[in-house]
C-alpha cells in the first residue's frame, strides 16, 4: 500500500455501537494487541514517533498501521516506503491507481478501500478510480502502467521482455520502471499483511470487482 506522502487527512467513517462492538470483539480474539498499539506507555520511541506521524497525517492510527506496528521493523520499513514512494516521480494519482489495480487482484479489500479514498483526495473522480481498479485508464500512460502492474502481479514477476517495452513506449525510462516495481512490492506487502491477519477496515468500502466476477 503506498500512501502518496505526505499522505492527506482522511475523515474517519462513522461506526454504530454494534459495528464497534463488533470490532473490538474481533481485535481481542485476535493475535495482534491493537490496545497496546494504541497506548502511548507501551508504544515508545521511535515506534511512538511514527505513530503520531501516521494519525496526524490520517486524523486517526488506521488498522493496519496498528497491525504493523507490533513489529517495530515492519512499521519503520512500511512508514518508510510511503514516504519515499509518495515523494517519487510517478505522483499520488498514478501511485493510488496501481495500489487499487493490486488491491483488486489480491482480493484485499482494506487496500482497495484505503486507496480509493486516498485516490480521491489526490484529485482523481471515482470513476478513474474504479478504472483502475478494473486495470483501465482513458489515459495511454496510465493504462500502460496498470497492465504492467497487473502483469507482474499476475506472473509472479516473471514478465517478458515485451512487457517492459511497452512501459518505454508509453514514455515511462528506467527510474520510472523501477519505482512502478518498488510501489508493486510495497502494495504486495501491505495486502498480504491486511488479508494474512484480517485487519478489519476503516476507511469506507469497496466493492471488489475481480471476487465478483
Amino acid at each position: 500500500m503506498n500512501f502518496a506522502g505526505p499522505p492527506t487527512a482522511i475523515d474517519e467513517p462513522a461506526y454504530s455501537p454494534l459495528q464497534a462492538n463488533r470490532e473490538k470483539e474481533h481485535f481481542q480474539n485476535y493475535t495482534y494487541r491493537t490496545d497496546q498499539c494504541n497506548r502511548r506507555d507501551i508504544a515508545t520511541g521511535e515506534t511512538s514517533q511514527q505513530l503520531a506521524q501516521i494519525k496526524s497525517a490520517f486524523g486517526m492510527v488506521p488498522n493496519m498501521f496498528k497491525a504493523a506496528a507490533n513489529s517495530p521493523a515492519a512499521l519503520t520499513s512500511l512508514w518508510g516506503a510511503f514516504g519515499a514512494l509518495g515523494n517519487g516521480r510517478l505522483g499520488a494519482k498514478l501511485g493510488e491507481q496501481i495500489a487499487v489495480a493490486i488491491a483488486d487482484r489480491n482480493n484485499c479489500n482494506y487496500s482497495l478501500a484505503a486507496h480509493t479514498g486516498l485516490g480521491r483526495k489526490a484529485g482523481a473522480t471515482g470513476q478513474v478510480m474504479a478504472d483502475a481498479q478494473a486495470g483501465r485508464s482513458t489515459d495511454p500512460r496510465t493504462a500502460a502502467d496498470l497492465t504492467f502492474a497487473i502483469a507482474v502481479v499476475d506472473k509472479r514477476a516473471g514478465i517478458e521482455t515485451s512487457d517492459v517495452d511497452a512501459l518505454r513506449s508509453a514514455g515511462f525510462d528506467d527510474e520510472d520502471i523501477v519505482e512502478i516495481v518498488a510501489h508493486i512490492a510495497l502494495n504486495l506487502f501491505t495486502n498480504y499483511l491486511n488479508v494474512a491477519l484480517d485487519v478489519p477496515v476503516d476507511f469506507p468500502g469497496v466493492k471488489l470487482t475481480r471476487a465478483a466476477a
